[in-house]
């Protein structure tokens, strides 16, 4: 699946050690988000590529993910042009919630998608 050019993909395609990348802003992040995700809002990310650079496992596959794939896709382009193999997450967060997978806030607790 393409979202246009970029290499795309559903939350179904991400196991347990998949390395995620969540792009959406403060309040959405802190109302809940994947487990285990970096979070680097979007209006943030140039500024802040190296902490992604520094977190991801060398060549592994960055899945990004935003609400719904809107701004993951802009940020995978992105990615992909530095170099890195970024894969867009179709549907985001609102996908991940209707999927059953389990979304939380900082402190564990359960979550929601906003």
């Amino acid at each position: 699946m393409h979202f246009g050019t970029l290499p795309t993909v559903g939350v179904d395609a991400l196991g347990a050690d998949s390395f995620i990348l969540d792009v959406r802003e403060a309040d959405e992040w802190q109302a809940g988000h994947a487990e285990g995700a970096l979070h680097i809002p979007m209006s943030e990310f140039v500024a802040r590529f190296g902490e992604l650079t520094e977190a991801a496992p060398d060549g592994d596959k960055v899945y990004v993910m935003c609400r719904v794939g809107g701004r993951s896709a802009q940020v995978t382009g992105y990615l992909l042009q530095q170099g890195i193999d970024a894969v867009n997450v179709d549907g985001g967060m609102q996908s991940w919630e209707a999927t059953g997978r389990p979304v939380v806030t900082d402190a564990g607790a359960p979550g929601t998608v906003l």
